[in-house]
């Protein structure tokens, strides 16, 4: 187990790939997903949430008292079988790109100011490189967090909307910090649209006729989302 006190340029980088697409998507999955209690069946890769069925994977747990990561591919209980046979992309990503924190199998994130928040970051990057529809954090126990990816698909994906796009670029953009260029270009390529950049500013087409200008300041931040029809 290696001990971070802070995650990987690499790592910060890939998760800001998913930022926007990813926060939108998440909110699209808490409005599916009904109130009630869950159960899972892991041998099955079902998990039932009021009378709501689905198919899952395992994505990671967390260890409360630890402050410990472990990805599901990694659990020694469930290593090989069908339930993380989806989170070992993660893995092989990691390997091909060089992102340590995909193929370490347990992080120990005590090192880190906000321990929960830095699971919470593995769990959505981890969903990002899946390209799953959103991911379900559950407690498993009094010290054990469990994630689950969505692998079914009855869960809706959040599909472009234009009006709402300068909000899910802002809202991304505020998840990680790292560069919001990163997640502009990331949310255009999830949805196939072209990046033209130029400058402090990247130009699209969107479907239906109009286009979407972000302008960068000089500090790298998003500055403004302008919508013109075309």
């Amino acid at each position: 187990m290696i001990m971070k006190t802070e995650f990987s340029d690499a790592f910060l980088l890939e998760a800001e790939r998913h930022a926007a697409w990813g926060a939108a998507q998440l909110e699209a999955l808490t409005g599916f997903m009904p109130e009630g209690p869950w159960t899972a069946d892991l041998d099955a890769c079902l998990y039932r949430q009021g009378d709501l069925q689905l198919r899952v994977a395992v994505l990671g747990t967390y260890d409360v008292r630890e402050q410990s990561w472990m990805w599901g591919w990694a659990n020694p209980g469930l290593r090989g079988s069908q339930v993380v046979a989806l989170t070992g992309a993660i893995e092989r990503y990691g390997r091909a790109h060089g992102i340590a924190e995909f193929t370490e199998e347990v992080l120990d994130l005590s090192g880190f100011e906000d321990p929960r928040r830095a699971a919470e970051t593995l769990a959505f990057a981890g969903m990002g490189v899946a390209e799953a529809p959103g991911y379900l954090g559950l407690p498993a126990g009094p010290d054990s967090q469990v994630y689950f990816l969505p692998d079914d698909a009855q869960v809706p994906r959040a599909g472009l909307d234009a009006v709402a796009l300068p909000r899910h670029l802002v809202t991304g953009a505020g998840l990680i910090g790292r560069s919001a260029r990163r997640v502009v270009t990331g949310y255009l390529e999830y949805h196939g649209l072209p990046a033209r950049e130029d400058g402090g500013l990247i130009r699209t087409e969107l479907p239906g006729g109009s286009a979407a200008e972000i302008e960068f300041d000089d500090a790298g931040r998003i500055a403004a989302v302008r919508l013109t029809a075309v």
